[in-house]
């Protein structure tokens, strides 16, 4: 296996990054499931043209992180990836191209709440779901470098 690396994504890497992504959501048996597998693809492919997708690579994706300056819009990991460090790469690679960042999360997913406090994001706030396209209530998390603080 090739060694993990962190890269911008290509249109080509938009069918594995959409998978990664609808695998995610059907996992989470809270999560509504409202695309489907053809229209995740088309959606990170458009992400991917923005420029705002990074991509962890070892031969395979293996996970995504979507950026658009401080707001991070999406970061998911390949199930066969999961708890070997992938996302803490993606994630830190984020930190090292912004001194402060943003990400909502869903109160329901307690495992990137988790891992989103190990890496230090603090809570702003919560919303009962009303404003997010899945109704589901969410947690604005802010990390911000030591400098910064």
């Amino acid at each position: 296996m090739s060694p993990l690396v962190i890269r911008d994504a290509r249109p080509l890497d938009a069918g594995s990054v959409g998978a990664i992504l609808t695998q995610a959501v059907r996992e989470h048996r809270w999560m509504p499931l409202l695309h489907s597998a053809a229209e995740d693809i088309a959606h990170v492919g458009h992400l991917i043209d923005l420029g705002w997708v990074r991509v962890a690579d070892n031969g395979a994706i293996r996970g995504f992180l979507a950026r658009e300056e401080e707001f991070v819009h999406a970061l998911y990991v390949a199930r066969g990836a999961r708890g070997s460090g992938v996302g803490r790469r993606l994630i830190e690679d984020a930190m090292a191209a912004c001194a402060r960042l943003e990400l909502n999360t869903f109160v329901a997913n307690v495992g990137a709440r988790k891992f989103y406090d190990r890496l230090g994001f603090d809570e702003a706030w919560r919303t009962d779901g009303a404003e997010n396209d899945e109704r589901l209530p969410d947690i604005r998390l802010v990390w911000q470098a030591e400098a910064v603080r």
